[in-house]
């Protein structure tokens, strides 16, 4: 009898709000009344109001006709004995309900998401919640230092818990389905089937065939039932945690009230009227939360793992709906009747015999294609040319064999035949197939495969005079091979470079040699004795020491070695 009082006690208030939406209704209204006049005549009910209250009155009463009846009972009898208990009993009921009617008005008021603009916070600001949330701010500080000691409740804190990993698996899985959903959606909106395959008969009919079908029937039916039996009991269920989730959070201001409030009683012996109600309201609330939150985890479980099933028994279907579908196509080709291991047998022959074809057709286009040739310079790529030169040195110069448009971030769009320098031979995610180069410029990826070390083209009557080797003190010395650009009709110059020093430099040491910016230096060894490439074996006006490498540059030789007119 509790149990069912309870819950019709809690529901009557939202009861009456229904037959007063009825109300509203004419036809509805008219209906109820000629139902009640048929039905029970002699009550003269004017509305379902008057049916509504009589539990309501009647639980209240029972202690009253119980302990009329124990009045009247003589004393020392059974009866009496029982009568005694059955009114204790039911004035304990009255009071559990009373309390539970009292919980869930509590909740109702605090369980309810609230979507309050910024304005319609700021005008709920007044100087009692500013000093209330000050304090619950506090409270909350003293906990996490450690100067204060927390109520524990390791019943609520355990139901809490499996609440909030319940509530953020709800969020979780609603999150991916929505994403496979939009997936899905998208997967939808090509139709392959539509495209022309220039092809009438044979395997691409049927895969026609096959795509038409699936696109119109098979994947829009399961998209429906995945709406349905999926994505809507995931949306009923994400609604149903919000009240909860809201209650567990406002429990939590009102138990930093409640300790606070609790000190000042222990302190002063007493609170006030407000601060008491305040107390029994965290009271209610845990109450509540502690009373249902285990029979609401269990029944999110379950219906959690209801839609996991659901969604598991659609992709099934699915699977088998495409299964029967594609089977009834192969049996119209070719080879649907042939055994399995034999049809795998033939896609192996087939694809060995596709292998070896491709195989003969690239021999023979290595064969019969040329290889990529340096390509002659341009007056604007010869002086971008020269830039680079002296930047990186003739050794790090790259020419492009074929176009490179980038395609991805930081990469490169160049020219066949223009010239980089090389920075590295390595991206940075350690990809040995970009490499990243100095274009003159910008700086980015470009596939390696793409570029070949520069070299000029040989056989122009005028170009740059390459270097001897007898002009060279020493083999490491840096030097650069000729450039060669044709100029139709234009005188052209053979410009040289040479080694110089950036910055000066004082020697510290015999064993190093002192420098001054801009001096020609002759570059004896990169490195020294130990192999380091920090310091370089140099010649300076007859004298040999070591200089730091970073000091010295390569750079054009300003005055051109000679001139030359084309015949």
């Amino acid at each position: 009898m509790e149990t069912v009082y309870k819950t019709y006690c809690t529901s009557y208030d939202n009861a009456l709000l229904l037959v007063e939406s009825y109300r509203k209704d004419p036809r509805l209204q008219e209906e109820i009344m000629d139902t009640l006049n048929a039905m029970v005549p002699h009550t003269s009910a004017s509305d379902l109001s008057f049916f509504l209250v009589m539990p309501v009155q009647r639980v209240t009463k029972y202690p009253l006709l119980l302990g009329k009846i124990l009045e009247n009972t003589p004393a020392g009898t059974s009866a009496h004995r029982a009568l005694a208990a059955a009114v204790s009993t039911m004035a304990q009921a009255n009071a559990n309900i009373n309390e539970y009617k009292r919980q869930r008005e509590v909740a109702t008021k605090y369980n309810k998401a609230e979507h309050l603009t910024l304005r319609d916070r700021l005008a709920r600001l007044n100087t009692h919640s500013i000093a209330k949330k000050t304090t619950r701010l506090s409270r909350l500080f003293m906990h996490e230092a450690g100067f204060v000691s927390k109520t524990e409740d390791k019943e609520y804190d355990n139901l809490e818990e499996k609440f909030q990993s319940v509530a953020s698996s709800v969020a979780a899985l609603k999150e991916n389905v929505a994403s496979y959903m939009a997936h899905l959606e998208a997967f939808l909106v090509p139709a392959p089937h539509k495209q022309e395959l220039q092809m009438e008969e044979g395997p691409a009919q049927q895969y026609q065939h096959l795509a038409e079908h699936l696109h119109r029937a098979v994947f829009p039916e399961f998209k429906q039932r995945l709406d349905r039996l999926v994505w809507q009991p995931l949306c009923s269920l994400s609604e149903m945690l919000v009240g909860p989730q809201q209650l567990v959070k406002k429990r939590l201001d009102k138990l930093l009230d409640y300790e606070e409030i609790q000190e000042r009683k222990s302190e002063l012996g007493s609170v006030t009227y407000d601060e008491e109600a305040a107390m029994n309201t965290y009271l209610a609330i845990n109450a509540l939360l502690v009373a249902e939150l285990p029979r609401f985890n269990q029944l999110v479980v379950q219906l959690l793992g209801q839609v996991l099933g659901s969604l598991c028994i659609l992709h099934q279907d699915l699977a088998a709906e495409v299964l029967h579908e594609a089977e009834k196509e192969l049996k119209q080709l070719p080879h649907g009747h042939m055994p399995l291991p034999a049809f795998w047998r033939l896609v192996e022959d087939t694809l060995q015999q596709a292998g070896a074809q491709l195989r003969t057709f690239t021999q023979a286009f290595e064969t019969v294609t040329p290889s990529p040739v340096t390509q002659p310079l341009t007056a604007a790529e010869e002086r971008k040319v020269l830039s680079l030169v002296s930047k990186h040195g003739p050794d790090k110069l790259y020419q492009v064999t074929s176009n490179v448009s980038g395609s991805k971030d930081l990469d490169l769009t160049l020219q066949r035949g223009q010239i980089v320098a090389l920075l590295q031979r390595v991206d940075t995610k350690g990809n040995t197939s970009r490499w990243l180069v100095d274009a003159g410029g910008p700086r980015g990826f470009v596939p390696a495969g793409k570029l070949q070390p520069y070299s000029p083209v040989q056989g122009q009557q005028t170009g740059m005079q390459t270097p001897t080797q007898e002009s060279v003190p020493d083999r490491r010395r840096h030097s650069y091979t000729s450039l060669e650009a044709p100029r139709p009709q234009v005188a052209t110059f053979t410009p040289a470079f040479q080694m110089v020093a950036g910055f000066s430099f004082t020697a510290r040491s015999p064993q190093e040699v002192s420098l001054q910016a801009g001096q020609p230096v002759v570059v004896l060894e990169p490195h020294d004795k130990k192999g380091s490439k920090e310091w370089s074996l140099v010649e300076v006006n007859g004298q040999r020491g070591y200089v730091p490498s970073s000091y010295l540059v390569t750079v054009p030789v300003q005055e051109p070695m000679g001139w030359s007119v084309p015949v």
